[in-house]
């Protein structure tokens, strides 16, 4: 393999795992799974058949999907049994062509993770100032304490990029390291890929490393489930309650997994009461907010409620940026400055968007042999800043606006001259010109009939109001420009 060759698979392998998640590459694509790539063919080494087994059937999609964003083409996938035994080097499996090996030799792991689907496959991890109790049967993988949680281990919650969005949960997460059971329970929401399962690494790296090492346990809800239901089943209830209700932190993320089941949020109920008694630190994630998961119970929900509950916006134009200059110092990348600029205007979706399009603009870099450059990015990233564009309209924009501010539709489609109302219908034509194609002069007819000449006032305004710096009152309180504007593009990107 080249130079070229292994840069590319570098590249490739920074790519998957951005792809699957830090959790699952370090398990599937770690130290015993080796690439390499000869420009024809991508050849994936495994340890055992149940590794090429899980490889092929789970992660093949996102393999070829990766190679796609990164080389532009699908190369030749090889799946490979790295076996010393004559039949392990026969039952090497290709994915075009060759035949399917048969079922695995080595035998899998005594509890093989739950389905890839949504990164849950990733094991519990367990951190404890004295030596953890043995695991229940069925609980004993060779990875249950840890030992491939390389990006929970080294999750630091310094190196977040902390901005609007987000400031009020790393504080919260800071806290409940530093004085646990203080905020308790805590509990993250908020829309996919706003950084809650990277958080929550955060505080159980964090806990491992405190002056209070405190122990603790990270897992998901559908593991929870997992293991209640096992030790239901198996008569291993006491074992399975010592060791949860015995931490001094519990972490589960994905609550919404919880609902439908009924006997596993009954346990998780008295789990939840036995860590309040006794002070205790409980940390929780979802997609929604305790109040839009009223399938839970009422019981559930108002023990949810009785602590912190912080939602996570979608990262903002500021923390974006602060976000692509970090990933290009971690990938060791020269990125100027412009292009960091116009990577988190033009990709706001989410952090994994952001990463991808690094990605791109290093492997495009290294296959044309010269620095990024605005030029390149504009080209490379074509693609993915098209797919990634919502398109916004001039209800959406009323919407924001009204929602922000607690207005009615009807006061931006006014004819009343009043600061309440023309002060964010000014604002509302701005944005229509910075996020919308239309007209001048429909956006003057959408806000109130009014001319293109009042649109083009409005914009000046509002660029006049940006420089000075002055609070402007909107909803009947000051307001820094910026600050209202942001808040508004946060309704925007999100719905």
């Amino acid at each position: 393999m080249t130079k070229d060759d292994k840069e590319i698979v570098s590249v490739l392998r920074t790519a998957l795992a951005d792809k699957v998640g830090k959790d699952r590459f370090d398990l599937w694509f770690g130290a015993e799974t080796r690439l390499d790539y000869d420009g024809c063919a991508l050849n994936f080494r495994v340890p055992n058949r149940f590794f090429l087994e899980w490889i092929r059937t789970n992660f093949r999609r996102h393999i070829e999907n990766v190679c796609q964003e990164v080389l532009g083409k699908i190369p030749t996938l090889n799946f490979i049994l790295d076996a010393d035994d004559d039949d392990g080097r026969a039952g090497a499996g290709k994915s075009r062509g060759g035949p399917a090996p048969t079922a695995a030799a080595a035998s899998p792991p005594s509890n093989p993770p739950p389905s890839s689907d949504g990164g849950r496959g990733r094991p519990p991890l367990i951190s404890s100032a004295e030596p953890s109790e043995t695991p229940d049967r069925g609980h004993a993988a060779s990875h249950y304490n840890g030992s491939n949680g390389s990006r929970r281990r080294f999750a630091n919650l310094n190196a977040f990029v902390t901005g609007e969005p987000n400031r009020l949960a790393i504080t919260s997460a800071r806290m409940a390291v530093e004085q646990p059971g203080r905020l308790s329970p805590l509990m993250f929401h908020g829309p996919t890929s706003v950084g809650k399962t990277h958080l929550l690494e955060g505080i159980w790296s964090a806990s491992r490393q405190s002056r209070n090492r405190t122990s603790a346990l990270f897992l998901s809800a559908e593991q929870f489930t997992s293991y209640f239901l096992e030790a239901l089943r198996g008569g291993g209830l006491p074992n399975f309650r010592r060791k949860y209700r015995g931490v001094g932190l519990l972490i589960i993320d994905d609550l919404q997994f919880f609902v439908g089941k009924r006997a596993t949020q009954i346990e998780l109920l008295h789990t939840i009461d036995g860590f309040l008694r006794e002070g205790r630190q409980l940390v929780f994630a979802a997609d929604r907010s305790p109040a839009d998961l009223a399938e839970l119970g009422p019981d559930l929900i108002t023990r949810l409620s009785s602590g912190l509950v912080c939602r996570i916006e979608p990262a903002d134009y500021a923390t974006r940026l602060g976000i692509v200059a970090q990933m290009a110092r971690r990938m060791k990348i020269e990125v100027p400055p412009e292009v960091q600029q116009y990577v988190a205007s033009r990709l706001t979706n989410h952090a994994r968007e952001l990463s991808g399009a690094l990605c791109r603009l290093q492997a495009t870099a290294q296959a044309l042999g010269r620095p990024i450059s605005m030029e390149m990015a504009e080209e490379a990233l074509a693609d993915l800043i098209r797919h990634s564009a919502r398109v916004v309209r001039l209800p959406d924009i009323e919407k924001a606006v009204c929602d922000v501010f607690g207005l009615e539709p009807a006061m931006l489609q006014s004819g009343g001259k009043g600061k309440r109302s023309s002060h964010p219908r000014m604002l509302a034509m701005w944005l229509a010109r910075k996020h919308t194609r239309a007209a001048l002069s429909e956006i003057g007819h959408y806000f109130g009939r009014r001319s293109h000449s009042t649109v083009v006032s409005a914009q000046k305004r509002v660029d006049s109001w940006m420089a000075s710096g002055a609070p402007l009152d909107l909803a009947e309180r000051p307001w820094q420009v910026d600050d209202a504007i942001r808040q508004v593009e946060s309704r925007l990107a999100t719905g």
